[in-house]
């Protein structure tokens, strides 16, 4: 893809959500052209030492980066993006830890639920990752939904022929089976990444917040929080929700980024790196691209 844009700000691997070990996401970032990449996952920078050295032998820029997921009132899972965090500051892995905890907490909620509604889960795969110390995210709880054969009638008749499908119809917000976050809030997420020496940008508006004069008015309020940027380039983002976010980043003064969000190569959405338009507008990095 030489005409797409060869910085990929938002990745994960297997220390949150994502498939792959860190290394073999930039291994395959740098494949596909990237030249500069971040690793955030979600409430852990686990992964960033490995991401950096695969980083220099790949000959890329890697910028140390977490996601952190935090309640706001409606919206029960919002996404704040650190970048240039120093990753070894030990009240960001205190609070990092925390954060973990609670979505563990949510985890259990979640499989509580599900067995209320008379689902069989096969745990194998959520007590490794619980022994390795690894957070168990929606994905791998709707995986050992979908992965139980005492399930089989019952998810063919509903139609959900995969784990992302068990995901949408069972956890997502005003499912069955989704429980909530408790902390942190934006604002102290936002206060914890500048603690560590980062800038915090509002991930993907427009997947969590719909009507747009809402993303506006929600924007508005971080940047009271002190909010650096948006990613306003996104690969769900329709042309007309990245100018409308690119233009009030740009009458704020603030940092616009993007990313295709990569998962993995065979997840159904996030799977190809640099797959997100610019729509138009020019990014504004600052501080986050040091070349």
């Amino acid at each position: 893809m030489p005409d797409a844009p060869d910085f990929d700000l938002q990745s994960h691997s297997i220390h949150s959500d994502g498939d792959l070990p860190p290394m073999q996401v930039v291994a395959l970032a740098a494949a596909a052209g990237v030249q500069l990449l971040a690793l955030s996952d979600h409430d852990t920078v686990a992964g960033v030492d490995e991401a950096l050295a695969a980083a220099q032998r790949h000959g890329i820029g890697l910028v140390p980066a977490v996601e952190i997921s935090a309640p706001d009132g409606a919206h029960p899972d919002i996404h704040v993006l650190g970048y240039g965090i120093d990753h070894h500051d030990e009240a960001l892995l205190e609070r990092l830890a925390a954060y973990r905890a609670d979505r563990d907490g949510r985890a259990d909620r979640m499989i509580a639920k599900l067995r209320e509604l008379g689902f069989e889960l096969e745990e194998s795969r959520i007590r490794e990752r619980t022994a390795q110390g690894k957070p168990v995210g929606r994905p791998h709880i709707a995986a050992a939904v979908f992965g139980h054969p005492a399930n089989r009638a019952r998810l063919e008749e509903e139609g959900l022929h995969d784990p992302p499908a068990v995901l949408v119809a069972y956890l997502i917000e005003g499912a069955p089976a989704f429980s909530g976050r408790t902390i942190p809030t934006v604002e102290d997420a936002i206060g914890v990444i500048h603690a560590a020496g980062g800038v915090a940008i509002w991930a993907h508006p427009f997947w969590d917040v719909k009507d747009p004069d809402e993303v506006l008015a929600t924007i508005d309020r971080y940047v009271g929080y002190g909010l650096d940027g948006i990613e306003a380039f996104y690969i769900t983002h329709t042309p007309d929700q990245t100018r409308l976010l690119a233009d009030r980043a740009e009458e704020l003064d603030l940092l616009t980024t993007g990313s295709a969000d990569f998962h993995g190569p065979e997840h159904r959405h996030f799977k190809q790196f640099r797959a997100f338009d610019l729509a138009g507008r020019i990014p504004r990095l600052g501080p986050i691209d040091p070349r």
